[in-house]
């Protein structure tokens, strides 16, 4: 019933930024959490960044304290992750995903089983 698409990924050199956006379609966007997940090559699907459906609450993995910002304007029905000083590791495939309710644990935000709706990825390169 959701449907997600991301955009905004690209090559970049290290220490670059990326600003990347995931527009949502569905009048209940503005009612849940959204989140980011990345993916490397061979790897699981990791926990990035996550927003409540208000805006007023972020919660971020410890890799990407303090170069990652999470925000959502939901007037656009959009949702943002600003990167900075990105590294080498950063490079993954960028997913945004939004829940189809509410939850009260702390698992439930940082685990991709946690939520609904999923958009296709976008690749974000950073080179050395």
């Amino acid at each position: 019933q959701v449907q997600l698409v991301e955009s905004g990924g690209g090559l970049v050199q290290a220490g670059g930024s990326l600003r990347l956006s995931c527009a949502a379609s569905g009048r209940t966007f503005s009612s849940y959490a959204m989140g980011w997940f990345r993916q490397a090559p061979g790897k699981e699907r990791e926990f990035v960044a996550v927003i409540n459906w208000i805006g007023s609450h972020t919660y971020y993995a410890d890799s990407v304290k303090g170069r990652f910002t999470i925000s959502r304007d939901n007037a656009k029905n959009t949702l943002y992750l600003q990167i900075n000083r990105l590294k080498p590791e950063d490079t993954a495939v960028y997913y945004c995903a939004v829940m189809g309710g509410h939850s009260n644990y702390y698992s439930d935000y940082v685990k991709p089983s946690g939520y609904d709706y999923w958009g296709q990825g976008t690749q974000v390169t950073v080179s050395s």
